[in-house]
């Protein structure tokens, strides 16, 4: 069933929305970004304090946009994975782990792939290895962070 032309698609089985997560930042950063905007005003007080508060505000709108916008998505469907701006079908996907702490660090670290598709935050500790069986693709497996990653894995799995 296809739509016509200026119509939103019509959701199938198939697109149905499984799992989703975005990856926000953690409430410190928050606050550094917070921190960081208001410290414009002590670059600026000596022309006015107008001017720093304004320009305090500037960048506050710039940082928090960029923060937000820079928020990748994790979305699983029945045929598709997508982890920020990639997608892969399922059919390709290989063996899916989960790992915290000191597992978590390891797979970052020193047990990561250097051909390994990364979406990993520094803020969210626990991780997700996804094994990539498509024969067609040089990376060995996708590192995602979540701070779901139980239910990641058992949408994966089902």
């Amino acid at each position: 069933m296809s739509s016509a032309p200026g119509e939103a698609p019509q959701n199938t089985p198939d697109q149905a929305v499984q799992y989703e997560e975005r990856l926000w930042p953690s409430p410190w950063v928050w606050l550094i970004a917070a921190g960081f905007s208001s410290a414009t005003i002590v670059m600026f007080a000596p022309i006015s304090m107008e001017v720093g508060y304004g320009a305090a505000a500037v960048v506050a709108v710039i940082v928090f946009t960029l923060l937000i916008l820079s928020t990748p998505r994790i979305t699983v469907t029945a045929t598709t994975l997508t982890v920020g701006r990639a997608t892969i079908e399922r059919k390709y996907l290989g063996t899916v782990q989960w790992f915290t702490g000191d597992d978590a660090t390891n797979q970052r670290g020193p047990g990561l792939n250097g051909l390994a598709y990364l979406c990993i935050r520094g803020w969210i500790s626990p991780v997700v290895r996804i094994e990539i069986s498509d024969p067609e693709d040089r990376t060995p497996y996708w590192l995602v962070s979540s701070r779901h990653p139980e239910r990641l894995v058992a949408a994966l799995a089902g």
